[in-house]
C-alpha cells in the first residue's frame, strides 16, 4: 500500500516545525506542494524529488500526490502551518476514494493562529474564532455572516488572509462589522511573515486596523471586551483571580 504524509511544516522557520514533521520530511522520497512553501524546506531536505504546483491548482496537487504514493514512493504533502486549517487534508480525504491503495496520514504543524499569538504575547488565551476573508471558496455573505456571530459572542478573533491584490478593502470591511459590536479602542495585533525573514508585529486599536493594510503573508488579531496591552504584550486574560 501507498504512503501518503500530509505534513504541516508551520510559519516557515525549521525551528519551528515538528519533531515529527521532520521525521516525515527525512524519510520521504517525494515531497509535493505550493512552489513558495517547497522553497522553504528544500535547503535542509535538498535529496528529495520535488513536485509543485501554484497558487489556485489545490486538487491537481493533491492528485499528484496520491498518485506517487499509489506508484510506491512514500511521499509527503506539505501545507503551511497546519495541514487541517485551510490546509490540504481535507481535500485529500476527499480525493482518496480515488486511490483505495495510498493510507494517509495527517500530520500537524504550528497554525499561524498560534504562531503568530506568540510574537503579540497571548491574545488567544481564552475562547476565540478562526475566519479567513478569502472568498475564493466562500460567499462573502457567509464571511460577514461569521464575523457578526463571533464578535455577537464576545469571541476574540484571528484573521486569515485578510487581504490581497484582488482584494483589497477586506480588512477595513471586516473592521467596519467588527466596530458595530466592539469599541473602537479594542486592543488590536497584525503580524507578517511569522517565522520568516522580514517577521514585523504590530499592536493597535480597531480603529488604527481599519485602515492598515495587509498582504496574504499578514495575521490579523482582534481582541474582545477583556484583552489589553501589557507592555509589549497583547494579552486576552483568561479570567484568573489574583
Amino acid at each position: 500500500m501507498g504512503e501518503l504524509l500530509i505534513v504541516g511544516i508551520g510559519p516557515g522557520a525549521y525551528e519551528k516545525m515538528t519533531v515529527e514533521a521532520v521525521k516525515a520530511l527525512e524519510r520521504c522520497q517525494v515531497v509535493v506542494g505550493y512552489t513558495v512553501y517547497a522553497e522553504l524546506v528544500r535547503e535542509h531536505f535538498p535529496d528529495k524529488e520535488y513536485i509543485t504546483t501554484p497558487m489556485r491548482q489545490e486538487v491537481e496537487r493533491c492528485r499528484l500526490a496520491l498518485q506517487k504514493a499509489k506508484e510506491g514512493n512514500c511521499t509527503v504533502l506539505i501545507c503551511s502551518g497546519d495541514s487541517g486549517v485551510y490546509g490540504m487534508a481535507g481535500l485529500t480525504l476527499e480525493l482518496l476514494s480515488e486511490f483505495p491503495q495510498v493510507k494517509v496520514t495527517v500530520i500537524p504543524g504550528v497554525t499561524a493562529a498560534l504562531a503568530g499569538g506568540a510574537v503579540l504575547g497571548a491574545p488567544l488565551t481564552h475562547d476565540f474564532a478562526v475566519i479567513s476573508l478569502s472568498d475564493l471558496l466562500t460567499p462573502m455573505e457567509t464571511i460577514k455572516a461569521r464575523l457578526r456571530a463571533a464578535v455577537s459572542a464576545d469571541f476574540a478573533i484571528c484573521i486569515y488572509n485578510p487581504s490581497s491584490k484582488k482584494r483589497k478593502g477586506y480588512l477595513k470591511m471586516a473592521c467596519e462589522i467588527v466596530m458595530e459590536y466592539y469599541a473602537d479602542d479594542t486592543v488590536c495585533g497584525m503580524v507578517s511573515n511569522i517565522g520568516r525573514e522580514g517577521q514585523t508585529m504590530e499592536i493597535l486599536s480597531l480603529e488604527e486596523l481599519a485602515k492598515k493594510e495587509a498582504d496574504m503573508f499578514t495575521t490579523v488579531f482582534i481582541g474582545n471586551s477583556t484583552t489589553k496591552k501589557i507592555g509589549n504584550y497583547m494579552v486576552t486574560p483568561r479570567g484568573y483571580s489574583f
